[in-house]
């Protein structure tokens, strides 16, 4: 029988955080491996499948951040969780516009964590059983949900996997206007308070691949409320 456990691969080099995190995703029926440094990490998250890397991004070695743009930049699509220092917020901004799905910032609650990752989870095996059938195909854009493939004037665009999904909702929902905060619920799976800059971080980087200069607008901001898609 096929093992249907998510693996989650943890990237972090103080073991009693990464015991820590392994223990509740054990809890959670997770598989789980532990990379001590970056070079490992690296390594690991290349070179094997998973349903989820949780990287810290001050790692010996290699850091976070450069992990995190080889990974996006060899075209692995595996969800990423970042962790980082509080004070670290431009190492979040980075990391959210190099391809990581979301972050949590140290110190962090479990409860927290593992509600991220319950989320990330759910997504995926949603895309796995229930792939979305949406096609569109306007102003020189065209989305195929089915083979996850986003054109623009024939050229495939790198989009991640968040991006993706961040751009379908969009797409199926043309016109309708949604809060940051609605779209964490819908599309990343929570709703948490502080978190809208994940929202605006992947919407930036979103635009400035479908969008480039003199192109159709797609992702409208409408002030004071939120965004908003325009076939």
């Amino acid at each position: 029988m096929q093992d249907t456990k998510p693996r989650i691969l943890i990237v972090e080099d103080e073991p009693d955080i990464a015991d820590l995190l392994a223990l509740h995703l054990n809890d959670l029926g997770a598989t789980t491996d532990h990379a001590t440094d970056g070079h490992q990490g690296l390594k690991a998250a290349s070179t094997r499948e998973w349903d989820l890397v949780i990287l810290d991004l001050r790692l010996p070695g290699i850091d976070g951040l450069e992990i995190c743009r080889r990974l996006r930049a060899s075209g692995n699509s595996v969800p990423i969780l970042m962790l980082t220092a509080k004070s670290a917020e431009l190492d979040r901004i980075l990391g959210l516009e190099i391809g990581a799905d979301d972050y949590v910032t140290k110190p962090f609650s479990v409860i927290e964590v593992m509600a991220r990752v319950r989320a990330i989870l759910r997504r995926v095996e949603l895309d796995r059983t229930e792939p979305m059938s949406l096609v569109f195909d306007a102003k020189g854009l065209s989305i195929n949900a089915t083979s996850r493939e986003v054109r623009l004037e024939g050229a495939l665009l790198d989009l991640t996997p968040r991006e993706f999904d961040l751009l379908t909702y969009f797409a199926a929902h043309p016109g309708a206007v949604y809060r940051r905060s609605q779209l964490l619920d819908q599309v990343w799976g929570y709703g948490h308070e502080g978190y809208e800059h994940t929202v605006n971080s992947h919407i930036n980087r979103l635009r400035s691949k479908i969008q480039p200069a003199g192109a159709h607008e797609f992702i409208v901001t409408v002030w004071g409320v939120g965004y908003k898609f325009v076939a």
